[in-house]
C-alpha cells in the first residue's frame, strides 16, 4: 500500500528541498556529499531538541528505507506535535505491518490538517470495508488539494456508482494524476460510444436497409468475410469499454475530443494503456505516423496489445518483416490476436504447420478466433473432419462466423437439418452472412416468405447479395420504389446484377430517345446508361449487350462493336447476333456469319434464320435448308413462321 504520496506532501515542510534532476546528473558526488552533510546537520539539531529537524531527519531515513533509524526521530517529533512526523510514523508502522497503530497516527495527523494523512487513513478504512469512514477522510484529503486523495475518492465513488465520481477524477487529472487522466478518458470514450450508438440507431430506424457494409457471399463456402477474419481476426486494438462516471464534461467539448485530450496527457506522462488508446484514435483518423509513434511507446513499455496493433500498422505499410517481429513480441506476452496474425502470415507463406502452431497458441491464450482459424486452415487442406471439429469448438464458444462456417460445411455434406440451427444461431448473434445463407436455405425449400425475412435482415446490415434478392422480390411484387432502394444499395456494394436490374428499372421510365444515324455521335448519357456500363464493366453479359445497343442507337459504331464483342466472347448469344448485324452493315458478312453460327449453335433462332438467308443467297441450298429447320425449332413464333416459308421455298427449289 503506497500511502506516502508525492515527495512534496510526504515531508510537509517547505524547507526540505530536493535537488533538481539536472543538478544531480551534473555532479552526483557533490550531491551525495551535500546530503551527508545535511544529515549530519539534522542529527545535531535533532539531538539538540529541534522538533522540525527530527521530523525531517526521520522522513529522510524513511525514504532511504532505514526504518529502525527513522522511527525514534519520528516518534520524538510526533510527541512534540509535528503532524508531518505523525503521518510519516503511520507510514513507517504500516510498512512494518502494524496497520491499526498506523491508522491511529494518521488520524492524529489528519485531524491536525494533514491531507496526506487523511488520504492514507481513507485508504486504510476502505481496505477494511468501512466505506463511509473512507469517504469522509478521502473527501477531507481531496478538498485540501491532495491529488491522491482526489483520485482515491473518485475511485470509491465510481465503485458505488456515484455521480460525483467524474468531478473528482477530473480534479485529480487536472492536477497531474496520469491514471486519473486515463480513467477520465475511458469514461468520456464510453459516453461518446453510447451517444454514437444512439445516433446510429436513430438513423437505422429512419432509413432501414441503407447500411453500407459489403459482405462476402458465402453460399458455397465460408465467404470473403470468413477469409478476412482468418488473416486479421479482430485485428484492430480498440478501446475496451468499461464502466465509468457519467456526469460532467469539459466546457462544451464533445466527449470524444475531450477523451483524446486526456489520453494524450496520460500518455505523455508515461501511461502505456493511454498511449495504446491514443494510437487507436489516431489510426482511425488516418494519422498513421503519429499513431505508430504512440503504439511504439506503449509497446516498448510492455503493452502487448500495442505491439500487436503496431504490427498491423507495419503490415499495412508493406513491412511484414518488422510486423512479424512485433507480433512475435506480443504473442510471447500472451496476446492471442498477435498469435492469430502470425498464424495467418505463415499460412500465406505456405507454412501450414507453423500457422497451426500459432493458431493453437492463440487458442491457449483464450482467443476463440484461434479455433476458428484452425477450422479454416483444415478446410483449405481438405481435412474436413478436423475443420468441423474446430468450427464446433469456436461455435460452442459463441463465435458467430464459426457457427456460419460449420453450417456451410454441414450443408455441403448434405446435412440440411444439422446446418439450419447453426445458421440460425450465427444469424441471431449478428452474422450477416448467416442471415443471407438462411435466406438461401429457405428459398431452396420454396419457403419464399421466410427466405425474404432473412434476406431483409441481411440487407438491412448492408449485405449486397441480400439487398439484390430483396430488390428482385419487390419488383416481383410490383413495389418498384422499394425495389429501386434495395437495388441501389446492392449496386453500390458492387453487385453487377443489381446494377443491371436497376438500369432496367430506370430505363423503363425514361422516354424513348430519337433515332440517330450510324456514325452520329451523341455524348450525353442517362443514369440508366451509367448503371448499364457499370454492370457491363464488371462482366455482366446482358448489360454489355445493352450498352452496345445504346451505343449503336447513338450512332457510335465502334463502341457498340466493342461491347457486343466482349459479350459474345463471354458466351452471350445475343451479343454474337448483334455483332453479326453490325458487321454486315459494315460490309463484313464473312465475319458476321462466324458470329451468327456461334449464336445459332447456342440456340438463337434469329441467328439461325440469318444464316439460312445467307446460304440461300449464296446458292448453298442444303445448308440454307438445314439452318431454316434449326430456326423453325428455335423460334420465336415470328422467326419460326418466316423460317418455315424459307425452308419450303428451298425444298421446292431443290426438287425442281
Amino acid at each position: 500500500m503506497d500511502v506516502m504520496g508525492d515527495k512534496a506532501t510526504l515531508f510537509e515542510t517547505g524547507r526540505f528541498v530536493q535537488p533538481s534532476g539536472e543538478e544531480a546528473e551534473a555532479d552526483p558526488d557533490v550531491d551525495e556529499t551535500g546530503e551527508a552533510a545535511e544529515e549530519v546537520r539534522l542529527r545535531l539539531a535533532a539531538d539538540a531538541g529541534d522538533v522540525e529537524a527530527a521530523s525531517v531527519l526521520g522522513a529522510l531515513l524513511l525514504r532511504r528505507a532505514d526504518l529502525d533509524g527513522a522511527e525514534p526521530h519520528l516518534r520524538a517529533a510526533t510527541a512534540a506535535g509535528d503532524r508531518a512526523a505523525a503521518n510519516n510514523l503511520g507510514v513507517l508502522l504500516h510498512q512494518r505491518g502494524y496497520a491499526d497503530e498506523a491508522a491511529g497516527w494518521w488520524r492524529i495527523a489528519a485531524v491536525a490538517g494533514s491531507a496526506a494523512a487523511a488520504h492514507a487513513l481513507g485508504r486504510h478504512h476502505r481496505e477494511r470495508g468501512d466505506e463511509p469512514a473512507a469517504e469522509y477522510w478521502l473527501r477531507q484529503s481531496a478538498e485540501q488539494g491532495h491529488v491522491l486523495g482526489a483520485y482515491a475518492l473518485a475511485d470509491l465513488l465510481e465503485h458505488r456508482g456515484d455521480d460525483g465520481a467524474e468531478q473528482w477524477m477530473r480534479v485529480a487529472a487536472e492536477r497531474g494524476h496520469r491514471e486519473a487522466a486515463y480513467r477520465l478518458a475511458r469514461a468520456l470514450d464510453r459516453r461518446a460510444a453510447e451517444r454514437g450508438a444512439l445516433e446510429r440507431g436513430a438513423a437505422d430506424s429512419a432509413e432501414p436497409g441503407r447500411a453500407g457494409r459489403t459482405a462476402g457471399t458465402p453460399g458455397a463456402g465460408p465467404g470473403a468475410a470468413g477469409a478476412a477474419d482468418r488473416t486479421a481476426a479482430g485485428r484492430r486494438t480498440g478501446a475496451v469499454r468499461d464502466a465509468g462516471p457519467r456526469s460532467g464534461t469539459g466546457l462544451g467539448v464533445p466527449p470524444a475530443e475531450e477523451a483524446e485530450q486526456w489520453y494524450r496527457q496520460a500518455a505523455a506522462r508515461g501511461h502505456r494503456r493511454a498511449a495504446l488508446h491514443l494510437g487507436a484514435i489516431l489510426e482511425r483518423r488516418g494519422e498513421l505516423k503519429e499513431a505508430g509513434r504512440w503504439y511504439l511507446t506503449s509497446a516498448k513499455d510492455g503493452e502487448a496489445r500495442a505491439a500487436c496493433a503496431l504490427g498491423f500498422l507495419l503490415r499495412d505499410a508493406g513491412d511484414t518483416e518488422n510486423a512479424a517481429v512485433w507480433w512475435l513480441r506480443a504473442a510471447q506476452d500472451g496476446d492471442g490476436n498477435a498469435a492469430n496474425a502470425l498464424g495467418a502470415l505463415h499460412a500465406e507463406r505456405g507454412q501450414p504447420q507453423t500457422a497451426e502452431r500459432w493458431y493453437r497458441a492463440a487458442l491457449d491464450a483464450g482467443d476463440v478466433n484461434g479455433a476458428y482459424n484452425l477450422g479454416l486452415l483444415c478446410a483449405e487442406q481438405g481435412r474436413t473432419p478436423q475443420a468441423e471439429q474446430w468450427y464446433r469448438h469456436a461455435a460452442y464458444a459463441g463465435h458467430r462466423e464459426a457457427a456460419n462456417a460449420l453450417a456451410i460445411l454441414l450443408l455441403q455434406g448434405g446435412d440440411t437439418t444439422g446446418a439450419e440451427p447453426w445458421f440460425s444461431k450465427a444469424a441471431e448473434a449478428g452474422s450477416v452472412d448467416a442471415a443471407f445463407n438462411l435466406g438461401i436455405l429457405y428459398a431452396g425449400r420454396g419457403e419464399d416468405a421466410a427466405a425474404l425475412r432473412w434476406y431483409e435482415r441481411a440487407a438491412a446490415a448492408g449485405h449486397t447479395e441480400a439487398a439484390l434478392q430483396v430488390g428482385i422480390a419487390r419488383l416481383r411484387d410490383g413495389d418498384e420504389q422499394d425495389a429501386e432502394l434495395h437495388l441501389r444499395c446492392a449496386a453500390g456494394g458492387g453487385s453487377a446484377e443489381a446494377a443491371y436490374r436497376l438500369a432496367t428499372v430506370l430505363d423503363a421510365r425514361r422516354p424513348r430517345p430519337s433515332a440517330h444515324e450510324l456514325g452520329e455521335v451523341v455524348h450525353e448519357k442517362t443514369e440508366c446508361e451509367e448503371w448499364y456500363e457499370r454492370a457491363a464493366s464488371q462482366g455482366h453479359r446482358r448489360a454489355q449487350v445493352r450498352v452496345g445497343m445504346l451505343a449503336a442507337a447513338r450512332g457510335d459504331v465502334v463502341e457498340a462493336a466493342r461491347w457486343y464483342r466482349l459479350a459474345a466472347e463471354a458466351g452471350s448469344r445475343n451479343g454474337a447476333f448483334n455483332l453479326g448485324l453490325l458487321l454486315v452493315r459494315e460490309g463484313s458478312e464473312p465475319e458476321a456469319v462466324v458470329w451468327w453460327t456461334r449464336a445459332a449453335r447456342e440456340g438463337h433462332g434469329r441467328a439461325a434464320l440469318r444464316l439460312a438467308l445467307v446460304y440461300a443467297r449464296r446458292g448453298e441450298l442444303d445448308e440454307g435448308q438445314r439452318w431454316a429447320d434449326r430456326a423453325v425449332t428455335l423460334g420465336p413464333a415470328e422467326v419460326a413462321e418466316r423460317a418455315a416459308r424459307l425452308r419450303d421455298a428451298l425444298r421446292q427449289e431443290l426438287t425442281a
